[in-house]
């Protein structure tokens, strides 16, 4: 119970750490959200009317008093579910704005994610199985090469020659002139508009699977259980599957459980490349446009997502490997 106990008790300090972060950091930006929807009305070069800022202060219902009392108004919002009216996305609340971003986000980056541990899994694994051959050469260098690759930069290269040069795809957007709905031609345009950010995503995301099982594998077979088990006569994929592979499996789920709880923060530079309507473009236009509501609610959700799969991952392995309990 002490290490249960303890995980759930540093999973409270540190949502308290980051709600009050969360609350700090956009304060701490310059410029004024207000006067830059003015300076937009009226355009660069207008002059901006102090009353028309008020105005607009009053009307987005920008906190006003001390930073203490305000800080107190927002915990008492997040309390009650209110995390206010988007300045973006004016006058839409903020839960409004996110739901409608929020399956966008799931398709793309959620299915991404889960293919990338799949196919990463498993080349790792089999490039550690085969330790120092062609395929283990091809597959570590490789990896190395492309992980250290921008993602903007390769987004923008496959949005050139998919969308530009062959024409195959749709260069921005989640779906056409198709009406939304259950229906076979909506379905397949949206597969078509998500088909280059996904493919992106899917250049990079699997590399560190590859990388991490590889090397926990690679140790892994050097345990004397391993030797033990050829040394029984065990067949190489007995022994390859149910114990090397096995046992270096848990780092890796751990890693994809901190990815999937990073689901909420997208992938802002692939959704503004290609202007996919997600949560990742969301919190590129609430940062560029101040939209203190919208961003605080996005980093919110995004770190509460990762602190929550976090503390599930602890709590598995509490179960899963009685070390963990002791050495706490």
């Amino acid at each position: 119970m002490k290490y249960f106990a303890s995980k759930i008790g540093y999973f409270l300090l540190t949502v308290w750490a980051a709600v009050t972060l969360n609350f700090l950091i956009p304060r701490l930006q310059p410029g004024d959200p207000a006067e830059v929807m003015v300076r937009r009305l009226s355009g660069e070069t207008g002059q901006v009317d102090p009353a028309q800022v008020e105005a607009v202060r009053a009307m987005l219902g920008q906190p006003t008093g001390s930073l203490w009392s305000q800080y107190w108004d927002y915990l008492g919002a997040l309390l009650s579910g209110d995390f206010g009216v988007s300045f973006t996305y004016f006058p839409f609340p903020v839960t409004e704005v996110i739901a409608k971003a929020l399956p966008w986000t799931v398709l793309l980056v959620g299915l991404t994610q889960v293919l990338s541990f799949v196919i990463g899994t498993l080349l790792g694994a089999w490039a550690a199985w085969r330790r120092n051959s062609r395929f283990d050469g091809f597959i570590s260098i490789g990896s190395t090469f492309i992980g250290n690759l921008q993602t903007f930069w390769i987004g923008l290269l496959i949005l050139f020659f998919g969308a530009y040069e062959l024409g195959w795809f749709p260069a921005s957007g989640g779906y056409g002139y198709t009406t939304p709905g259950w229906n076979g031609q909506f379905v397949a345009d949206v597969i078509a508009h998500a088909f280059l950010p996904a493919l992106t995503l899917m250049v990079t995301a699997p590399i560190g699977f590859i990388l991490g099982m590889r090397n926990t594998m690679v140790m892994t077979l050097g345990e004397d259980y391993i030797r033990l088990a050829r040394a029984e006569g065990l067949s190489d994929r007995t022994v390859a599957l149910k114990y090397a592979a096995r046992n270096a499996l848990l780092p890796s789920v751990t890693n994809f459980a901190l990815s999937l709880g990073a689901l909420f923060g997208g992938s802002i530079l692939v959704e503004t490349i290609f202007d996919y309507p997600g949560l990742g473009r969301l919190i590129g236009e609430a940062t560029s446009n101040r939209d203190f509501p919208l961003m605080q609610a996005l980093l919110l959700f995004t770190i509460l997502a990762v602190l929550v799969a976090n503390l599930i991952t602890d709590l598995l392995y509490g179960v899963l490997d009685p070390r963990a309990r002791k050495e706490s």
